[in-house]
């Protein structure tokens, strides 16, 4: 089932070139972040990772809907943008803060029993609570944007139809993880394979066994001094090459998957009205 859903999704994109827009705006985006923290380091590159995020939010909700009514226009892109931002961004907002909550009132209840400091069962908590959370409420952007519906409507629509196909989701995160785990693996080889000369000290930090986890992690500062202006910029150009094929491939793929275990249709029909007569015959109003 999820690899028919894949074919699909390749032959969207392939169809649809409007689909790689969030792909190239993603992309620029990872490699203007990229180079802000090399040069203004994290304060500053947190606060664009906000607006960046809002800003994708936009392109990523054109994209669904350009997929829902089958309609490869600007026009389509861009106002199924503007109509469903906030019904896509609302339960984002509503799934980060619950979650949080969730967090802050286990962290309290903890510390009152004497286990904050146990990382193990902070380790098990975190999964335990943000792995499941995040599953079931997977697609709420593309139940929002295919089915109309608002921020409670959405997030629940997505449990249901998770709870109701678990098997099948279970695979499609499955899929979903092997290509990017193939994207990233092989960007990482061409990364490598080009800044191969300039890897010397890393791959000796590598080699040596007497060094801790910690004595062998480099900060931002000390990689830039290894990889020099050459390598930040062919880094950035492998960061905006893994977002462009990326975040379109999975993001169709999420819109095919959904709609097949929605039971809808990508494309918006009339409802006909009409009657049948004593010898059924159709009459259209």
């Amino acid at each position: 089932m999820a690899i028919a859903e894949l074919k699909e999704a390749v032959a969207l994109l392939v169809r649809m070139p409007l689909l790689w827009i969030p792909g190239v705006i993603g992309g620029a985006f990872a490699a203007i972040l990229w180079m802000t923290l090399l040069v203004s380091g994290g304060f500053f590159t947190g606060r664009l990772v906000v607006i960046f995020a809002l800003v994708l939010v936009f392109f990523t909700t054109g994209m669904l809907a350009v997929i829902r009514k089958n309609e490869a226009t600007g026009r389509a892109f861009f106002q199924g943008g503007l109509d469903y931002y906030f019904r896509v961004l609302l339960p984002q907002l509503v799934i980060g803060f619950t979650v949080l909550l969730i967090f802050l009132i286990c962290t309290v209840v903890f510390a009152l029993l004497g286990q904050a400091s146990d990382l193990g069962l902070v380790a098990i908590l975190t999964f335990g609570i943000l792995v499941p959370t995040l599953m079931l409420t997977f697609f709420f952007d593309t139940a929002a944007v295919f089915e109309d519906l608002r921020v409670f409507a959405s997030i629940r629509r997505s449990v249901l139809l998770v709870s109701e196909h678990v098997v099948e989701v279970v695979v499609f995160f499955m899929v979903s993880a092997l290509l990017f785990l193939a994207v990233v693996y092989g960007l990482m080889i061409v990364w490598v394979a080009i800044l191969l000369d300039k890897l010397g000290p890393l791959r000796e930090l590598a080699e040596n066994e007497s060094l801790t986890p910690d004595q062998m992690s480099l900060t931002p500062d000390q990689l830039f001094a290894m990889i020099g202006q050459d390598g930040m910029w062919v880094t950035a150009v492998i960061l905006f090459t893994g977002v462009l094929i990326l975040l379109p491939l999975l993001f169709s793929y999420k819109a095919c998957f959904y709609k097949k275990i929605a039971r809808t249709t990508v494309t918006i029909e009339q409802q006909t009205y009409g009657e049948y007569d004593s010898k059924g015959r159709w009459y259209k109003y």
